[in-house]
């Protein structure tokens, strides 16, 4: 495991596989009527291609909320797991605009899908993940676990285990890990660097208790770091201290 430098002063990445975490909501524009802004995916994949070009093995999870929330629509009547498989079908599509932003900017890129859609994405298969990794290919995974009630930060906690990544990369809207929300709490608390133990003790909004079960188990680390500043992505991939490390 390797924690995060105050200044590393190099361009060297200080982790050589990782998973970037985003939610769907990550590639929707704030207030706009559209589900999915091809300038802000354009942007992430942009950010993606950067820390593929260090020469860092990368995979991306990416949730379905920007389309669809199952949670939600089974509290409002709807059979939880008719909703969950929805959810999952919304990452598929969230995966596959990634794709084309990353294909168009020269980057060899595959989508591997828990539910297995052959005219669409590969299937989820573990040993040709790593090895699209090794050949520098992007590896989005999609659908989820391929199973209802598990989140897409299970997701990423599993596929993190599996390739046996050195870091997960949670990239979401706030700058870190806080003790309240900073939104209704102007005194909120924002850690560099908590453990498990006291991110599990405190209920700090790390992951959910799944996703943070496996990552604990398998002493796989999170980074959790603001992704509306863009040179956030490079400098948590070489290993400065950005946003939130969450580790033993």
């Amino acid at each position: 495991m390797i924690a995060p430098q105050m200044d590393t002063g190099t361009a060297a990445p200080a982790y050589k596989r990782i998973v970037i975490k985003l939610s769907g909501e990550a590639l929707r524009e704030k207030g706009a009527r559209e589900n999915i802004s091809p300038q802000i995916v354009r942007g992430i994949a942009e950010r993606v291609k950067e820390i593929n070009d260090l020469g860092v093995q990368t995979s991306v999870v990416i949730g379905g909320g920007n389309i669809w929330r199952g949670l939600s629509a089974s509290h409002r009547g709807m059979d939880r797991t008719t909703a969950d498989y929805m959810g999952m079908l919304a990452t598929v599509i969230n995966g596959l605009a990634l794709q084309s932003a990353l294909v168009q900017l020269g980057v060899e890129t595959r989508v591997q899908t828990a539910i297995e859609m052959q005219n669409i994405a590969e299937p989820f298969i573990l040993g040709r993940a790593i090895r699209h990794l090794e050949l520098r290919r992007v590896v989005i995974f999609v659908a989820g676990t391929g199973n209802p009630y598990f989140s897409t930060d299970t997701t990423a906690a599993l596929r993190a285990s599996e390739i046996r990544a050195d870091v997960i990369l949670k990239a979401t809207k706030v700058d870190g890990v806080y003790d309240s929300d900073p939104k209704t709490n102007s005194n909120a608390l924002r850690y560099d660097r908590v453990t498990y133990t006291e991110a599990l003790t405190k209920r700090l909004q790390v992951m959910d208790s799944t996703a943070f079960s496996l990552c604990q188990d398998n002493k796989i680390p999170i980074v959790v770091f603001d992704m509306n500043q863009p040179s956030n992505f490079l400098d948590v991939v070489r290993g400065k201290q950005i946003g939130t490390f969450v580790a033993d």
